[in-house]
């Protein structure tokens, strides 16, 4: 039985006749980077409020750490951090004040915690700066600090690296991994930026319409995500025949170019060179071609809608 450190079964939240939420039940591995996906407007940042606390489920039950019920959950919640929409700061506090004052308020042993936190999260040289003053990538690097604060077990990140330029995205992937990897920490985050998320996560979650389309692991995905192989060789037609033969391949066309384009290859790439050279015929070229997870995403949303 796997170890979850946030279950949810089938958790709804209406405000009135809107329904936000309804009927989610995802599962997050302990140990786990979680990407939970979904366009604006689809639940996630009303799923991450319900997790943290700031919110209540309408029905159906949230599980942190395997516990349940209202009290038990408010203790677990010390072991978790959370940056959830846009970070709440005093404006006329600089960063390192701000984080000092947090400090002291989650009860998080000795002062040189803030310097180690502001550096580990990239804003020491912004210490003096007022919070008003931040740009908002800036801002995004104290929310996360906050949440670090102690090193919790648990992360609840929505939009992390939102107001982040494409070097300040890279430095944010790298620290996730080391948060996940050296100090053990699962982090559930969302963001708008997919192809982010697909070089981040080891698990995934699709929201669309505050109903949960499907959790799949990274390498399920990967797999799913296979686009289309091309392969460039001197007698195309020949090789088209052969692929019939000995691959039962049907998903394939021949190109302009002489080239071969194989939708969702049933073999791996080596099969399909080792086909050429085995019958004389020379191969030029090969290339595998991963569809985006945008394009996944959208089919999902597709087939829901159908």
């Amino acid at each position: 039985m796997k170890d979850y450190i946030i279950e949810t079964k089938s958790a709804t939240k209406s405000y009135g006749p809107t329904l936000a939420l309804g009927q989610v039940s995802i599962h997050v591995p302990r140990g786990s980077i979680y990407g939970l996906i979904g366009d604006n407007g689809a639940g996630k940042s009303t799923l991450l409020k319900l997790l943290a606390g700031h919110i209540f489920p309408t029905s159906g039950e949230i599980l942190l750490f395997g516990r349940h019920g209202e009290q038990e959950l408010q203790r677990c919640r010390r072991q978790m951090g959370a940056m959830v929409e846009q970070p709440g700061f005093f404006p006329g506090m600089s960063t390192e004040q701000m984080l000092e004052y947090c400090r002291i308020q989650k009860g998080v042993p000795g002062k040189g915690k803030v310097e180690e936190t502001l550096k580990l999260t990239g804003i020491w040289e912004k210490r003096k700066t007022k919070c008003k003053d931040l740009s908002l990538g800036q801002k995004q690097r104290l929310g996360l600090a906050i949440a670090i604060l102690g090193e919790p077990q648990l992360l609840i990140l929505d939009e992390p690296i939102n107001g982040l330029d494409p070097s300040g995205i890279l430095e944010m992937r790298h620290f996730f991994h080391r948060l996940n990897q050296e100090k053990n920490i699962t982090i559930l985050l969302s963001s708008h930026i997919l192809t982010e998320l697909q070089h981040t996560a080891s698990t995934f979650g699709f929201l669309h319409k505050g109903r949960l389309l499907e959790e799949i692991s990274s390498d399920a995905l990967q797999e799913k995500c296979t686009g289309y192989l091309t392969i460039t060789v001197n007698d195309a037609e020949t090789y088209a025949m052969l692929l019939e033969r000995h691959s039962g391949e049907d998903s394939y066309k021949v190109l302009p170019d002489k080239s071969i384009q194989i939708a969702d290859p049933q073999k791996e790439p080596e099969f399909y060179s080792q086909l050429a050279a085995g019958h004389g015929i020379p191969i030029r070229g090969l290339t595998q071609h991963h569809a985006p997870l945008e394009e996944y995403y959208m089919n999902l949303k597709q087939g829901r809608n159908r």
